[in-house]
């Protein structure tokens, strides 16, 4: 039975993941920091699916957190077949106003644990040839975007770090993922402090986080390096910078 390791899994796509990948009978290594929802979610799958979950409370946003939760999985004797670093956040506003610390915690979170997790499971993946990973960037990361300025940039760096692992990985039996979704029913509006007037009439779809993650798996079965889920308009976003010369779309 294969096992999957899923970063922030304690909501949204996370623990759309992990309710996913229980039905397809894997095991579950769930990481979050908040303990109650994890323990939650984790006796939910355990008792549905009959299948053996590792709960690591970690707060990635910590430097040096990702060795911690690598070395637990090594203690722990498992082996991780599946790696979804699903664990990252936005912050709405000008980046001048916005507050500073948030922003590192961000670039944390979103970039830095996530290659240190990356790094870290991939070695022993090529080492045995087989395995995969899915890394959680955005629509977002197809172009810069005013307002959510390190967010964006952040889900860039995801894209363009995924993709070049894609290739890397041609030949090793590894499969490695950018999945790329646009608005989904998360807490990320919530926790990005979007203005409720502009979340409410921005007339963009929710899309349920477990459509995005069967998407998600959809494409990583066919082997390909990104995948934009949710409306076609999704699609037109991330493609339009391409056709427009930069300081057109920043002013559009």
């Amino acid at each position: 039975m294969p096992t999957a390791l899923i970063t922030g899994a304690s909501g949204g796509i996370g623990a759309a993941f992990a309710a996913e990948l229980a039905q397809r009978q894997h095991n579950l290594i769930l990481v979050a920091r908040s303990e109650d929802k994890l323990q939650q979610l984790a006796a939910q799958l355990r008792q549905e699916f009959n299948i053996s979950i590792e709960v690591i409370v970690q707060d990635l946003t910590v430097a040096g957190a990702a060795n911690d939760v690598f070395d637990r999985v090594v203690t722990a004797g498992l082996t991780v077949d599946l790696l979804v670093n699903n664990a990252g956040f936005g912050d709405y506003g000008i980046f001048a106003d916005r507050p500073l610390a948030k922003q590192v915690e961000m670039l944390q979170l979103n970039i830095v644990a996530l290659v240190e997790l990356s790094h870290l499971f991939l070695q022993e993946m090529r080492a045995r040839r087989s395995g995969s990973i899915i890394n959680v960037a955005s629509i977002a990361g197809f172009q810069p975007m005013p307002y959510l300025s390190v967010y964006a940039a952040s889900k860039a760096f995801v894209l363009s770090f995924s993709e070049a692992l894609w290739a890397e990985n041609q030949d090793c039996g590894v499969r490695v993922l950018a999945l790329c979704p646009g608005g989904t029913e998360s807490d990320f509006f919530k926790v990005a402090e979007f203005p409720t007037f502009l979340s409410a009439s921005s007339g963009q779809k929710l899309v349920p986080a477990s459509e995005v993650v069967r998407d998600a798996l959809k494409a990583l079965d066919k082997n390909g390096s990104n995948v934009i889920t949710g409306e076609f308009s999704n699609r037109i976003i991330a493609n339009l910078p391409r056709f427009i010369r930069a300081n057109l779309w920043l002013n559009w």
